[in-house]
């Protein structure tokens, strides 16, 4: 008897941002548990980008759907053809055009629906709006996972069932960022962006959007050099990297701010990291904080999303209102200059944690517990919960 569960998993994703690395991670270590993962994604053009190549590399199975524009309507029968020739056992999906493409062509019919919600940006308008299409996908979901308690929350407000809503904390390898600490590999780094050995490094690692409240970090680290010379390492790329460099000059930072853009990996960097930061309006369960755990970097961050369900204010981790550039200031002076131990002692119990919390092997057993329950439930369950909200 075969008790092996196909999952198909459709993302968006051309890079390895925190949605895609998870799922990678998933898919590689899924298989002990009895789930063979097959990844559907969205492609215009040739088919290779980071994120494909990454997939392949670790030997995970690939569907590419072509697009040719954002509103390509093609799609829709393009992914239901799919669906049907992988014939899963459950279908997963990531993000909210994922979860609206599953809905249209009704993939739910075909087997039961488990949506991941990651959280929301909200770099224009535009992307607002696109966020209001799950009020309509999302409730036809037979289960939905997010990260964190107040995104659950939301998902609520949206419509959506709070007994069919799992929160699911994101994971990170215990090893992660060991190699970085290396005194080698750090001086390396420091050379290639000539920042000097004087200077405390104070890391921050996501996406350049207004979530993340870059602005708001520029003012702290301004503040903060009236008494300890920085220098603010900022990785990541994004829309609002056009703000971040005229705010960057407004304040006189120049010499004190180094934009990365998009890395490889943020793993290198926090082998020079003092201090890694979260200034975010938003988050979910930020892949950036369980890296500076991971990597036994102090981390300073803000009370939003799921952060304070992963760390503990004055335990794990200095948390601070959102939006408070004095607050964030404050409590990176802490670290840096007041009381120098403290950062050690956050680091430890953060490692710790990891160890006992967010290990991708736990995420894997709660994951798959969930999708076998799931694939249980008969196809039906999902044309009704469709039929409901139709």
């Amino acid at each position: 008897m075969n008790n092996r569960l196909r999952l198909l998993a459709i993302i968006e994703a051309t890079s390895i941002t925190g949605p895609a690395k998870n799922l990678i991670e998933f898919a590689s270590l899924a298989g002990a548990e009895g789930i063979d993962t097959v990844i559907a994604t969205f492609v215009r053009g040739a088919g290779s980008n980071v994120f494909l190549d990454r997939a392949r590399t670790e030997g995970i199975p690939l569907e590419q759907i072509p697009e040719s524009r954002a509103f390509d309507w093609s799609v829709v029968r393009a992914l239901r053809e799919m669906a049907m020739r992988v014939r899963p056992d459950v279908i997963q999906t990531h993000a909210v055009k994922s979860h609206f493409l599953a809905r249209a062509a009704g993939l739910p019919r075909i087997a039961p629906w488990v949506a991941f919600h990651h959280g929301y940006t909200f770099t224009s308008r535009k992307t607002q709006f696109y966020n209001q299409l799950d009020r309509w996908s999302l409730p036809a979901a037979g289960q939905v996972l997010t990260v964190s308690g107040p995104f659950r929350d939301e998902l609520v407000a949206k419509g959506v069932d709070r007994r069919r809503i799992d929160v699911i904390h994101n994971a990170i390898r215990p090893d992660w960022g060991r190699e970085a600490r290396k005194e080698e590999s750090a001086r390396a780094l420091r050379e290639r962006w000539r920042i000097p050995e004087h200077r405390a490094v104070v890391l921050i690692v996501g996406r350049l959007s207004r979530e993340k409240d870059h602005i708001c970090l520029l003012r702290a680290v301004r503040s903060i050099l009236a008494r300890r010379e920085i220098q603010l390492v900022v990785v990541g790329d994004g829309p609002e990297r056009a703000p971040i460099e005229a705010a960057i000059r407004e304040l006189g930072l120049g010499d004190f701010v180094t934009l990365t853009g998009q890395q490889p990996s943020a793993e290198p960097y926090y082998g020079i990291a003092a201090i890694a930061v979260l200034s975010s309006l938003s988050e979910g369960s930020p892949n950036a904080l369980l890296e500076a755990m991971a990597a036994g970097v102090p981390a300073v961050a803000t009370q939003v999303g799921g952060i304070p369900e992963i760390v503990t204010h004055e335990e794990s981790a200095l948390l601070a209102p959102p939006g408070d550039s004095d607050a964030l200031a404050a409590a990176l002076l802490r670290i840096l200059v007041e009381e120098p131990h403290l950062g050690e002692a956050l680091a430890s119990r953060a490692r710790t944690l990891v160890l006992e919390r967010h290990t991708p092997q736990a995420r894997v057993c709660t994951l798959s517990r969930i999708y076998h329950s799931v694939a249980a439930r008969p196809v039906s369950h999902a044309r009704t919960a469709t039929a409901k909200e139709s």
